[in-house]
């Protein structure tokens, strides 16, 4: 879809977030600029942090800071180093812990207590597909990747009685420069790997997965609880 029909798109599809308020984490990297961009097209303020989110009570603070939210979309990004099991190093572990695990259950415990109150709200988790099939070499991501897919497996079933609903977009494939820089889509190396890995044999556009996150924070998705959506082109079907 070039930008003239996604434009055109929008004008039909708009304000499908119409006066939302929103907090998009590490807005700056991962899912986070194609999310805020598609967010504010659809009506919604978006609110926007770059902040690691590692210190202590970073979480706490940025949910007092930003105030009352519809939709929180925890994007937590840490790009993994190819370690082989036997040489992950204990820093290498703790810091894909401290950047995807540990904010996300501080963000999801900070911002529930005032959706559950209110009787409404969406929590959007951008995850991955990683821990879906495995990666070798990558073992540690993937149980960074795992444990926040666990977490929202049941923390959602927790907030569903109270008609808060937290899924997530467990992807993998997705054009975004934290993962795949632009020289590397390109090469034909990466070409060959597609075609023996991705039944769609392609890499899905930024925006593409930013839709799947837009539907998880609407009122079309309030039947889904606790769900991790694999959006991978097959990668794990």
């Amino acid at each position: 879809m070039s930008g003239a029909e996604r434009s055109e798109y929008y004008c039909v599809m708009n304000a499908r977030l119409q006066d939302r308020r929103i907090l998009v984490t590490h807005a700056d990297r991962y899912m986070g600029p194609a999310i805020a961009t598609l967010f504010q097209d659809e009506g919604a303020e978006v609110l926007q942090d770059v902040d690691p989110l590692t210190e202590p009570g970073a979480c706490d603070d940025l949910i007092t800071r930003v105030g009352e939210l519809d939709v929180l979309v925890a994007n937590l990004a840490h790009p993994p180093r190819a370690t082989s099991v036997t040489r992950i190093a204990d820093d290498e572990w703790h810091a894909l812990f401290d950047h995807l695990v540990h904010p996300l259950m501080k963000l999801v415990r900070a911002v529930a207590p005032a959706m559950i109150q209110r009787g409404s709200g969406k929590i959007v988790a951008i995850t991955s597909a990683a821990p879906m099939r495995g990666i070798p070499d990558a073992s540690a991501y993937c149980a960074a990747r795992g444990a926040q897919n666990a977490f929202v497996r049941a923390a959602g079933l927790e907030l569903a009685p109270h008609n808060v609903q937290f899924n997530a977009v467990g992807q993998n494939y997705v054009r975004n420069p934290t993962y795949y820089p632009e020289d590397l889509l390109d090469t034909p190396r990466f070409a060959k790997h597609l075609a023996r890995n991705v039944p769609s044999q392609r890499v899905a556009e930024g925006w593409e997965s930013a839709e799947l996150a837009l539907f998880l924070a609407s009122d079309k998705s309030d039947f889904l609880v606790g769900q991790v959506v694999p959006f991978a082109g097959g990668w794990v079907t």
